[in-house]
């Protein structure tokens, strides 16, 4: 293109393709700044199976980062640098959310999106201005994500997703989520009929704010 504006080299999979939404270029200045919103990808690329789930092994983690849309962007300049909280719970007991998915410090892999630890805190860190969605990160897990159950649990098992964000019930597919900057996201597997209500309030750290 000719208006010079820095567009994010990615390895798209077909359905973030498909599901690319807007291109924004914001012109200020005569200095072009690329907004790239990567919509939703609905079909979550991951393994229905049962927690706990693990961290995908050193050696898979560049193809569940390609799985997800994502790639290698250590040591890159960051346009953006974002924290969500997502926590998982299964009829009353949390399920944790490894840490180094998308990454690793001794081969120096960092996917945009990555845990370092297992407090739920998800970091989003990348070269471009986009829109990153929750599927990309259970994508990149390899664990399954939709609107009916997460992993293999769901109505077969007995069990309701409900999904809060920020708190509030969430009623569209989950994958489609934005990971925005200290939200919280909370999934939550009850017996069908149970009344659920948001999980507390996620405490961030003092050195995160």
């Amino acid at each position: 293109m000719s208006d010079g504006v820095r567009r994010p080299r990615r390895r798209l999979s077909g359905e973030v393709l498909a599901g690319l939404l807007a291109l924004v270029v914001l012109v200020a200045g005569g200095i072009g700044v690329a907004v790239v919103q990567s919509g939703n990808p609905l079909n979550v690329r991951g393994a229905a199976t049962a927690p706990p789930w693990a961290r995908p092994a050193t050696d898979q983690l560049e193809t569940r980062a390609a799985a997800a849309g994502l790639e290698n962007v250590w040591g890159q300049d960051l346009a953006m640098h974002v924290h969500t909280h997502l926590s998982i719970t299964v009829d009353g007991q949390a399920v944790t959310v490894p840490g180094d998915i998308g990454h690793d410090s001794d081969t120096k892999f960092a996917a945009e999106i990555h845990t370092h630890d297992t407090s739920g805190i998800v970091h989003v860190e990348s070269p471009t201005r986009e829109t990153f969605v929750l599927g990309q990160l259970f994508s990149e897990w390899d664990v399954a994500l939709d609107g009916q159950g997460v992993g293999s649990l769901g109505h077969d098992d007995g069990l309701e997703l409900h999904t809060f964000v920020g708190g509030s019930p969430y009623t569209a597919d989950p994958a489609g989520i934005p990971l925005r900057d200290f939200e919280r996201i909370d999934l939550v597997l009850a017996p069908i009929g149970e009344t659920v209500t948001a999980p507390p309030a996620f405490a961030w750290p003092a050195d995160y704010r």
